[in-house]
């Protein structure tokens, strides 16, 4: 999974495989969920992020089990 931050669009983007993207839909206003030929969720890419999560320059790993 990689995360990525873009200051000069304030564009976060999470993603979670690396294959091509088939199809994109935005879910909410400034969310598009992007998937792969399959149907399967490649990324999330949040547009406005830094009005929309609290800080987007910065990730926390949290694991459980």
């Amino acid at each position: 999974m990689k995360v990525t931050y873009d200051v000069e669009t304030d564009t976060l983007t999470v993603v979670f495989r690396d294959v091509p993207i088939a199809e994109s839909d935005e879910d909410k206003p400034g969310v598009i969920l992007d998937y792969d030929v399959a149907g399967n969720l490649v990324s999330i890419e949040v547009l406005e992020a830094s009005s929309r999560v609290e800080e987007p320059r910065s990730v926390t790993l949290a694991t459980t089990g």
